[in-house]
């Protein structure tokens, strides 16, 4: 199950619905032979239009209109910072949100059915939440997406739709769902087995491809990798584009080690560092961007596991700030910030500069973006980080208050596992749910 736990989640997140395909994820993994009646020179008889795009559809009744998916297509362009994507990539993300879409209707009379309702006003507050963090007002949000050619409606749907399939997997699989101490048990000994191996925590967008359409397929991966590197979320296009059964989770592969992956992907993550992207790679059956979120050592300790005491200087900037004038302000902040001498100053320059100061303790360092561990990693106690920030929000700087090193490796956190295990059940049985309520749908093209 997931939740809106941040605003590109929310707005990336165009449906939990899954795509029913293999993962290619494990380097032993194969694609299950069909047990179809199938021919090897398959002859199509008859007119191929039904099988083409058509913008609307009624599923058990309910009308999907060429708007709900023309403002959904929306959403995805705000998260990925109003990037145009080229012809062929836009035809086939509206194909997968409208099949996105067909998804969320049934979940949600799924839920209906079982007579679960969703408060409008746990909506309009998960809502006011999101617009809180594109600093507006809902009416101010609500204006902001009309802008942007989608509308309030359509994220309240997308949240209404997230909360009822969750009401109704909590009630007819997770509490039927239990995860055994054997289970757990086995995972531990497998840990500590693997003591000091590497492990990465990998992100993957898979595309098949066959030899007749390699090329075509090489080039789509290569234009998806420019408009990540442009800015765009990895996670929203996982989600929309690839072909492996992580697509429902951002494409999210969790901690695997090399062995687990197939040959090409294992010597590439072994090069890789958080945060870099690589690919296209030739991966069996096709080709994978890869996304390398973290690495560690099983049960070793690693001065990336340091929990940090910080202080955050921020200069936000006016509306309508240029990028000329952005860049002005940032200059004079990183000067004025270069000068701090230990945390205790902190407060003196934040006021001189008219910035806000922000104190946090048991910060974990990997819970931060890459550049800034790598960052804080080498700084002394009461050093500052370099300016980062947005024209479009402000600037801020890091100052480094103290930091816990971790001294030895810790054990395996059972709970962890547990939990873990048990998510990753939930998330199969709610696949298997989805997919049977597909099968009994009656979806009419129009």
């Amino acid at each position: 199950m997931t939740r809106f736990s941040t605003m590109i989640g929310l707005i990336a997140a165009t449906a939990v619905g899954v795509t029913p395909v293999v993962a290619q994820t494990v380097a032993d993994q194969e694609v299950p032979t069909t047990s179809l009646n199938i021919p090897g020179n398959v002859q199509i008889f008859g007119d191929a239009k039904p099988n083409v795009y058509r913008p609307s559809a009624t599923v058990n009744g309910e009308i999907i209109t060429s708007t709900d998916i023309e403002q959904r297509m929306a959403l995805i362009r705000i998260a990925n910072n109003n990037l145009e994507l080229p012809p062929e990539e836009l035809q086939r993300l509206r194909q997968q949100v409208f099949s996105n879409l067909i998804d969320e209707k049934l979940q949600i009379q799924e839920a209906k059915a079982a007579e679960i309702t969703i408060d409008e006003n746990l909506v309009n507050e998960q809502f006011a939440r999101l617009a809180t963090r594109f600093k507006q007002t809902p009416d101010q949000f609500s204006q902001y997406l009309a802008s942007k050619g989608s509308s309030a409606g359509a994220v309240k749907q997308q949240i209404r739709g997230e909360f009822a399939w969750d009401r109704l997997l909590s009630r007819n699989i997770q509490s039927t769902t239990n995860v055994s101490t054997e289970e757990v048990e086995s995972v531990v000994k497998r840990m500590n087995e693997a003591k000091g191996q590497d492990e990465f925590h990998l992100g993957e967008i898979y595309l098949s491809a066959t030899p007749e359409n390699a090329a075509a397929v090489a080039e789509n991966a290569g234009k998806i990798i420019q408009a990540l590197q442009a800015g765009g979320s990895f996670a929203a296009y996982a989600r929309q584009f690839s072909e492996a059964s992580t697509a429902v989770v951002g494409g999210d592969l969790g901690w695997v080690k090399a062995g687990q992956l197939p040959q090409s992907m294992s010597e590439a993550a072994g090069q890789m560092q958080p945060g870099q992207l690589v690919g296209p790679i030739e991966v069996p059956g096709g080709l994978s961007i890869m996304l390398m979120i973290d690495r560690r050592q099983v049960l070793t300790a690693d001065p990336r596991d340091a929990v940090l005491s910080l202080k955050q200087l921020s200069l936000e900037f006016a509306p309508g700030t240029t990028q000329a004038r952005a860049t002005e302000l940032a200059g004079q902040f990183a000067e004025a910030t270069r000068a701090i001498a230990g945390c205790g100053a902190a407060d003196d320059v934040a006021q001189r500069l008219g910035a806000t100061v922000v104190s946090r303790d048991n910060i974990e360092m990997r819970s931060l973006p890459g550049p800034l561990q790598q960052t804080l990693a080498t700084l002394q106690i009461g050093q500052t980080t370099q300016p980062f920030g947005a024209p479009d929000e402000g600037i801020s700087v890091l100052v480094l208050c103290g930091r816990d090193m971790p001294q030895t490796a810790t054990a395996p956190d059972v709970q962890q596992i547990e939990n873990r295990l048990l998510e990753e059940k939930v998330n199969k049985r709610a696949q298997r749910y989805l997919r049977d309520l597909r099968r009994d749908a009656v979806i009419e093209y129009s």
